[in-house]
């Protein structure tokens, strides 16, 4: 692999990646202290990050509980740090989530509520409604991951089965202030999708996760669907007056962290174009249209002339019909290589800002001209290994996975491909 072109790449990852890093964007958006109280809560990978840089940057008292992923603590002083499993919430987040609950009981008006949100809440946050177990929520959860859905499709869900999601946690807070500082890891940066929204109002309702199930056939377990028919159980919508006094502000944004990555390929001579921060659909689609949109540059200069980057953003989805290893960039990275077909000018890189491509050890992987050539050297067959979602071992075998261990934060995927 040409070490130029993966080392920009690279590069312009760690810049998506640093530009959301709490200690970097949370505290131009911190609100004055209030009369009364400060409590801290909050969910997510980012979570133990944003509590660390509260604290340094916070000049009052506080104090709190927030949940994130394992392996995500760091050290904290006045606030605690509980870790809990994603993306199949377990007992540890369903203890967290009712002790949270707890500790926002009985709160003043003059009291301040600042909750810190980030992707993975909605696993972590997992206290399942009243008459449902967390077995029912776990199977529910499995369900969704395999089936294809969407980000939105499933926090939909997630929603219509919690106890403290969508708007449940900053109905509980009234009548005290609560702000909602967030990073942004769902395309198009809805608050109320984003850790399925514990803090804002959820216009969605039982009749659209009843849909979103019937789409996506999952029939089972019985009483988590019945639960939802039954539609006794709505959310907080707009307009609930618990939620008066809760405000949200985005402090991070795959947005931020594209433009930042754009700005590394400019001081390197390379024109940056962003496709879009919220791209989604199926990995393997997304790479086909990108593989195009790359010829297109490479043959005709458009949308951009050579040297040129294209980057982008969002979600894609992996519906799961093999038996491989592998998240969506790694499914995104393999489908690129077959569609671009070794072409001698392109280089790429897929990777989760997060640092864990779905359930695996990698952030992403590198593409660079050669990768086929390498890879059928040692007997690997890209389209035998796409049709297995095993996108992590092809990649692995070539030595050419990204391994960055967790970044403690999370704006989503990053993909970016470069054309010489």
């Amino acid at each position: 692999m040409s070490s130029q072109g993966s080392d920009l790449l690279r590069r312009m990852f760690d810049a998506a990646v640093a530009a959301a890093a709490p200690s970097r964007c949370l505290g131009a958006h911190l609100p004055p202290l209030p009369r009364g109280r400060t409590l801290v809560i909050g969910a997510g990978k980012a979570a133990a990050l944003m509590a660390q840089a509260l604290e340094a940057q916070w000049p009052g008292e506080l104090s709190g509980m927030v949940v994130t992923r394992y392996g995500h603590r760091v050290p904290t002083q006045r606030i605690e740090v509980v870790e809990a499993a994603h993306p199949v919430p377990d007992a540890a987040g369903r203890a967290a989530a009712g002790r949270m609950l707890q500790r926002v009981q009985g709160l003043h008006e003059d009291d301040l509520v600042i909750c810190l949100i980030s992707g993975g809440g909605s696993s972590l946050l997992a206290l399942p409604a009243e008459g449902l177990t967390l077995e029912d929520k776990q199977a529910v959860n499995r369900a969704l991951l395999k089936s294809g859905a969407n980000i939105t499709e499933m926090n939909c869900v997630r929603k219509h089965l919690s106890a403290i999601k969508g708007g449940r946690l900053a109905a509980a807070c009234a009548p005290a202030q609560v702000l909602t500082l967030t990073i942004s890891d769902v395309p198009g940066d809805d608050p109320s999708v984003i850790a399925s929204g514990p803090t804002v109002a959820d216009a969605t309702t039982c009749a659209d996760a009843l849909a979103i199930l019937a789409k996506y056939a999952i029939t089972e377990p019985k009483a988590a669907i019945d639960h939802i028919r039954r539609g006794h159980d709505e959310t907080p919508k707009p307009g609930d007056p618990r939620l008066a006094r809760a405000r949200q502000v985005m402090v991070a944004t795959p947005q931020m962290s594209l433009e930042a990555a754009a700005g590394v390929a400019r001081a390197a001579g390379i024109h940056p174009v962003i496709l879009g921060n919220a791209l989604e659909g199926e990995a393997r689609e997304m790479a086909l249209v990108h593989a195009g949109i790359a010829r297109q540059v490479a043959e005709h200069g458009q949308p951009g002339k050579t040297p040129c980057v294209l980057l982008s953003g969002g979600e894609g989805t992996v519906t799961v019909r093999g038996q491989g290893r592998g998240g969506r960039n790694a499914e995104f990275l393999l489908a690129l290589a077959v569609a671009l077909d070794g072409h001698p000018r392109m280089h790429a890189i897929a990777c989760d800002t997060d640092g864990i491509d779905g359930t695996e050890d990698n952030a992403g992987a590198l593409l660079a001209p050669d990768t086929l050539a390498r890879a059928r050297a040692l007997g690997l067959h890209a389209p035998a290994f796409l049709a297995n979602n095993d996108g992590y071992s092809y990649f692995s075998a070539l030595g050419d996975l990204v391994m960055t261990g967790p970044t403690m934060t999370n704006v989503n995927d990053f993909r970016a491909i470069l054309i010489e």
